[in-house]
């Protein structure tokens, strides 16, 4: 507990890590795309433009069989920084919580087993609608689905995501549900500018109030899909959001459309939850009445560079590393101190493979 950061409702997120601390986790991993993410400069999730729509299937394989499948090295930055993946894998497999994984519109899939939803990747917001109205109820729809079964399995859901470029789709859907929205970004010196720039071009010419309809102009598939997932898991068992901007937007469509408030808490890293450049915290309680845990596992005491980075403002969250570092936490009352020793040993696993 001493390497948790409670804020938003602190009363409930006190009594949230005490339901689930002694109970079973199960993690969904959903992959998707939007092609937004072909901006240049609004993403480093990927070495380089062609290979960033490899970086969620990518992710999903190297969680399971420690390796990629789909390309030949797991997904880093231009410069070799890893994928925030590590940070999950450890904590899943220190802990032994089985995870799942389910394609909601990632342009490709990955080589291994997984739930398979049919949906389609979004547009790119600055030039087209992501999605059609009839395309984001389907999302939910489907979200609903498989939230409600995979919740009937567990004590505990904890949703991951990996979708790049959806910094800018969450800011987008947040702006226009009215949130006075700034949003992290993968990389250091957050475009601020160009996101809100993207963000404006998309909200031309929105005339629409229904949320529905705002998700399906300006979002991306993983927000409708995980949004229904919530809707349905949270009526059944706690669900942990983990993640940081994105499921903002998914706690905020979520609002509009439906969800049980007791049940449900977001788990992010002090990454996010400390980033200047966004207002993570005040977010969440201006969307709803929910509690927020953030974890610092203190990779700036790391002896390898690249995870030293995440504490500087590369990646800072993804595929759900900070609720699976929590929930990790929860189970084997491991500290940051053994959990950094186990990232750099996967780390250096990694990186002596290459």
């Amino acid at each position: 507990m001493n390497d948790f950061e409670l804020f938003g409702n602190i009363k409930k997120a006190e009594n949230f890590i005490d339901r689930i601390k002694n109970g079973n986790f199960l993690f969904s991993f959903v992959i998707s795309y939007t092609e937004t993410c072909e901006i240049p400069g609004i993403t480093f999730a990927g070495a380089d433009k062609d290979s960033i729509k490899f970086t969620p299937p990518a992710d999903a394989e190297y969680l399971y069989y420690g390796n990629c499948k789909t390309i030949d090295k797991i997904p880093m930055t231009p410069d070799g920084k890893p994928t925030p993946a590590l940070l999950t894998k450890v904590a899943l497999e220190s802990s032994s919580i089985p995870h799942i994984v389910i394609n909601a519109g990632s342009k490709i899939s990955p080589q291994l087993p997984f739930i398979q939803t049919g949906l389609s990747p979004g547009k790119n917001i600055s030039i087209n609608p992501a999605m059609t109205d009839s395309q984001v109820s389907q999302a939910v729809d489907y979200g609903r689905i498989v939230g409600r079964t995979l919740a009937s399995m567990t004590d505990c859901m904890i949703i991951g995501e990996s979708i790049p470029g959806g910094t800018t789709t969450a800011l987008a859907v947040l702006l226009a549900l009215g949130y006075k929205a700034k949003v992290s970004s993968s990389i250091p010196n957050n475009p601020v500018i160009l996101k809100n720039q993207i963000a404006s071009m998309a909200l031309e010419g929105l005339d629409s109030d229904n949320p529905y309809s705002i998700v399906a102009k300006v979002g991306d598939p993983m927000i409708p899909f995980v949004t229904g997932m919530l809707s349905s898991a949270s009526e059944i068992n706690p669900v942990m959001l983990a993640g940081g901007t994105q499921m903002t937007a998914v706690l905020a469509f979520a609002s509009k459309i439906g969800f049980n408030d007791k049940n449900t808490a977001i788990g992010t890293t002090c990454y996010i939850s400390d980033d200047e450049s966004a207002n993570f915290k005040n977010l969440v309680s201006e969307i709803a009445d929910i509690p927020a845990i953030a974890v610092n596992p203190h990779l700036e005491n790391s002896k390898f560079p690249g995870l030293r980075a995440f504490s500087e403002g590369f990646a800072k969250e993804g595929v759900g590393a900070g609720g699976s570092i929590i929930a990790s936490m929860l189970k084997t009352r491991i500290d940051h101190s053994k959990f950094l020793e186990l990232a750099e040993k996967e780390y250096h696993r990694i990186f002596t493979s290459l």
